[in-house]
């Protein structure tokens, strides 16, 4: 079971957005891999996604992907919004921080200590866009500047003075360097965890390569962060995760330039979900599977549950004080018992599972077409 503790960070932000909200996750064992919950808020007539996403500690990938029949900037007031804040953790080792780049979302794991709790937190990103890839490594954060100085490379100075747009040699700190007032340098040259001077470019692909994050998240991520903490930089569009038997499978739109990799191929989550269920026999809906990576909503989808074994005894199922018979209707009662018990818990993972599909009735809709 995952223990969630949530924290409010308030951010005065110029009037901009007046609070930010970040949750911290305690993982009691290595086999919680799911958490967070899925909610929602309803619009005020000013809202735009943008405005209720950077609120919600969401990018825009993250609200639109949920929220594909809602307007960016006029969403409606009163209009429920969904929020995708209930997250698969990256299938990697959980140390440091995890950049997910399809995902848009990094992790940052601390307090791994000899009973193996956890905390882990986790914010949008954006990325870099096509022909400016962010690299799949792993490093570490070597240096961290307050209010840095942007030295932009020969070849982005290029790209904007061909568009009219000519860079100084130096982008000094301030309102328009697009560093933001925190960077933290990789153990890469010329790639950085920073803030940004756009925030509305969280969770999109956007910079020449760095990691961008909004402005309160970076605040708060570097006073964490120490000098040395290990950075894994991985591209999962696909991740499977495991809470309370419950099989999910969570899918993001993978990059355009894997298209190779991914695009009308279904063998990598396949592989994913051999792999989960190496050693636990689980029902999984094959048709579901198939329409969750045709199309992509970035929330855990309940695709299977655990398969009832047909051995199971009383004792297993923790029945065995209920249970007063005598005589030669003992076995059959017991069976019976038994029966039932298997019976009503298959049906209660039904309705766990009937439920956590619920959210997205348009996969249900299409997987019965």
């Amino acid at each position: 079971m995952v223990l969630i503790k949530q924290s409010i960070l308030l951010v005065i932000l110029a009037g901009i957005i007046p609070a930010a909200m970040a949750a911290k996750y305690t993982l009691q064992n290595r086999q919680d891999t799911v958490i967070g919950e899925i909610s929602s808020v309803r619009a005020e007539l000013k809202d735009t996604l943008l405005d209720i996403a950077r609120r919600n500690g969401l990018g825009y990938q993250d609200i639109k992907l949920l929220n594909p029949e809602l307007d960016t900037w006029l969403p409606g007031e009163n209009v429920e919004v969904k929020l995708p804040l209930k997250f698969i953790l990256p299938d990697t080792e959980r140390d440091g921080i995890v950049l997910n780049i399809p995902e848009m979302r990094l992790y940052y794991y601390t307090g791994a200590g000899r009973d193996g709790v956890q905390e882990v937190v986790t914010y949008p990103l954006g990325v870099g866009r096509e022909g400016w890839d962010t690299p799949y490594i792993k490093t570490k954060i070597i240096e961290k500047k307050q209010y840095p100085k942007w030295y932009p490379p020969e070849s982005i100075r290029e790209e904007h003075a061909e568009a009219g747009d000519p860079l100084p040699k130096v982008v000094e700190a301030g309102p328009d360097n697009p560093l933001g007032d925190h960077a933290m340098r990789l153990g890469l040259p010329e790639y950085l965890i920073h803030g940004t001077n756009k925030p509305f470019g969280i969770g999109m692909r956007v910079s020449h390569g760095c990691i961008r994050l909004y402005p309160e998240d970076i605040e708060t991520l570097f006073q964490q962060v120490q000098l040395g903490t290990r950075v894994e930089i991985v591209n999962q569009p696909y991740k499977i995760g495991e809470l309370d038997g419950v099989l999910y499978l969570e899918a993001h739109p993978y990059l355009d330039e894997d298209a190779d990799m991914f695009e009308n191929n279904l063998t990598p989550v396949v592989k994913l979900i051999v792999n989960a269920t190496d050693e636990r026999q689980y029902d999984i809906d094959w048709n579901l599977v198939r329409e969750v990576v045709r199309q992509p909503r970035g929330i855990p989808v309940a695709i299977g549950f655990t398969r009832i074994d047909p051995t199971t005894t009383i004792a297993d199922i923790g029945m065995d004080d209920e249970i007063v018979v005598t005589g030669d209707t003992a076995a059959t009662a017991v069976d019976s018992v038994v029966d039932q018990a298997i019976l009503d818990q298959q049906q209660k993972l039904d309705l766990r599972l009937d439920n956590h599909i619920h959210p997205l009735k348009f996969y249900r809709e299409r997987v019965a077409q």
